[in-house]
């Protein structure tokens, strides 16, 4: 199986969720790239990546999972998605520092007002398009004690169904993964 991750804001492809869907579901081929904070590069380079690899399945983290959503077509796992990252971009304008290491040796990145109304014009025509075919293909993953976004009663309402909450926050750790997502991955990869 091919997977395609992708890591939220600030992070990298080297962020540990990449690590354990590589150990939890060994044998698969996991593709964790560096996604540019620019939202149009971001765009671009993941719908590439999606018409190049043809994943299997795509995991998105946070604002990863904002991403993923717009990957329509694709088996995907929304892992606390941030489905409104123009707001939450707002409040960090100016330079931040990488969480996790990148390909490029780049530590640090810009914020600024451009790439919030970048997103904020993606975000116009989030849900559009929506067929019952595309819902079927798209699971949410939402934390009880998420201290960074709560998007649970805003995806349920587009998806229907196919939302779980799990006992955590924003960040998942391995044995979170593995108790809580890892049976839904297996059993609705399984009924294909």
């Amino acid at each position: 199986m091919k997977i395609l991750f992708i890591h939220g804001l600030a992070s990298s492809g080297a962020y540990k969720m990449a690590s354990s869907l590589r150990i939890l579901l060994k044998g698969s081929e996991v593709i964790a790239p560096d996604v540019p904070i620019e939202p149009a590069e971001a765009l671009t380079m993941l719908k590439e990546i999606c018409s190049e690899e043809k994943p299997d399945l795509i995991v998105g983290l946070s604002l990863g999972g904002f991403w993923a959503q717009k990957l329509r077509g694709f088996r995907k796992f929304l892992v606390n998605p941030d489905l409104h990252p123009s707001k939450l971009l707002r409040s960090k304008i100016g330079v931040m520092e990488y969480l996790s290491p990148r390909q490029d040796g780049a530590t640090s990145f810009e914020i600024t007002e451009d790439i919030c109304r970048g997103y904020e014009a993606l975000e116009q025509n989030e849900f559009e398009g929506l067929v019952t075919d595309e819902i079927a293909l798209t699971t949410g993953f939402f934390a009880d004690h998420d201290e960074m976004v709560d998007c649970f009663e805003e995806f349920i309402s587009h998806y229907p169904g196919r939302g779980h909450r799990y006992p955590g926050t924003h960040l998942p750790n391995y044995p979170q993964i593995k108790e809580y997502f890892l049976p839904v991955i297996l059993n609705e990869i399984s009924s294909e």
